[in-house]
């Protein structure tokens, strides 16, 4: 698109602030697009359990050796459509924003999220921090709506739903 003469573009250009002139603020035009960065087979196609998450994320992510926060989004019907390391801790910590975790849901428009962290020590037990963190990404979920169905835990071969725990 054209603004006509120079003239006229550079007093697009200039604004008068305090009694002077200075250059405009550049707005950049932006389009948000989610990269596919590869894809798996499901042979169940929906998730219908706990278990059945705790499933796609050893097929997804295997053993690890620090803490990794992802997120299965779901349509409405409980079929993956999308899965995303939203963060990837040290150790014994990682820290979650709802507003990477919320991004990845929306972008790949999703009815429903499962959420998902592994605990390097082997051990599933959820922390004070988990439970504080499942339930600030349940409302931010509920505001955007998005329902958080579940936070599983995972451990060595074990892991513990927050939901049948009564944390959702």
């Amino acid at each position: 698109m054209k603004y006509g003469t120079n003239v006229e573009q550079m007093e697009w250009s200039m604004v008068k602030e305090e009694g002077k002139h200075v250059p405009a603020k550049r707005v950049d035009i932006v389009s948000v697009r989610l990269l596919k960065e590869s894809s798996l087979l499901y042979k169940d196609r929906s998730i219908r359990s706990p278990q059945d998450g705790y499933n796609l994320f050893k097929q997804f992510l295997g053993e690890l050796d620090r803490e990794y926060f992802v997120i299965i989004c779901l349509n409405v019907k409980n079929q993956p459509t999308a899965i995303s390391v939203c963060h990837i801790g040290n150790l014994n910590s990682c820290i979650v924003s709802p507003r990477e975790i919320m991004k990845t849901a929306i972008l790949s428009n999703a009815a429903s999220i499962i959420l998902l962290h592994n605990h390097p020590s082997g051990h599933p037990k959820p922390s004070q921090e988990d439970i504080d963190v499942t339930r600030r990404l349940k409302d931010a979920g509920s505001i955007i709506g998005i329902d958080v169905l579940d936070h599983l835990v995972i451990g060595d071969e074990s892991f513990v739903s927050l939901k049948e725990e009564g944390h959702l």
